[in-house]
């Protein structure tokens, strides 16, 4: 949630698969980790999705386009289908910064994709990834994400929280929406 009461908006039916959005260095993989243990149901990390030519290519500082996530959002949106086939809920962290993206992997959900939008400003953004070490994603791209960048939007099922609050609270608030989730659908 954002400041003080925008609304939990629902997803399809089943157990939800929750996707954990944001620019590089809004904490996705950390805040999915909790969240799918608090959840009890499997984590996957969005960037092991990513081919061996996507992550060269932002190695070498440059932005992907449309046509390098293509082959990437597939990826992702085949291992969402086969987790909705079987029933199970899931957590994705994945920067899905666009909405025709996120599209695409709800169309995978079978409607039951949830997503919680980590949000970040641009210097805060930039300094968590100059200061990160492993990572094949450079600081200097931060700029290109914001751009691409389209934030959830109202008829989006999902929630936004910002991405500077402490990890517990921001876990608890997932955890009780995705309760109430199931609540309003009778799960």
């Amino acid at each position: 949630m954002t400041g003080g009461g925008e609304p939990v908006r629902g997803a399809g039916q089943g157990p939800p698969v929750v996707l954990v959005v944001g620019v590089s260095g809004s904490g996705k993989s950390t805040v999915g980790r909790a969240v799918a243990e608090r959840l009890g149901v499997t984590f996957v990390e969005g960037d092991d999705f990513h081919s061996t030519a996507g992550v060269a290519k932002m190695t070498a500082g440059h932005a992907l386009d449309d046509a390098d996530r293509a082959p990437w959002l597939r990826a992702l949106a085949d291992r969402i289908r086969r987790s909705a086939e079987a029933g199970e809920g899931l957590v994705v962290a994945c920067s899905a910064l666009k909405r025709a993206y996120r599209d695409e992997l709800r169309t995978a959900s079978g409607a039951r994709l949830w997503c919680l939008y980590l949000a970040l400003d641009r210097d805060t953004a930039r300094d968590r990834v100059a200061r990160r070490t492993g990572h094949f994603m450079p600081a200097g791209l931060v700029d290109s994400q914001f751009a691409a960048l389209e934030p959830l939007e109202p008829d989006e099922p999902g929630l936004t929280v910002d991405a500077t609050a402490a990890l517990a609270a921001a876990v608890a608030r997932v955890g009780a929406a995705v309760a109430s989730l199931g609540r309003s659908t009778g799960r």
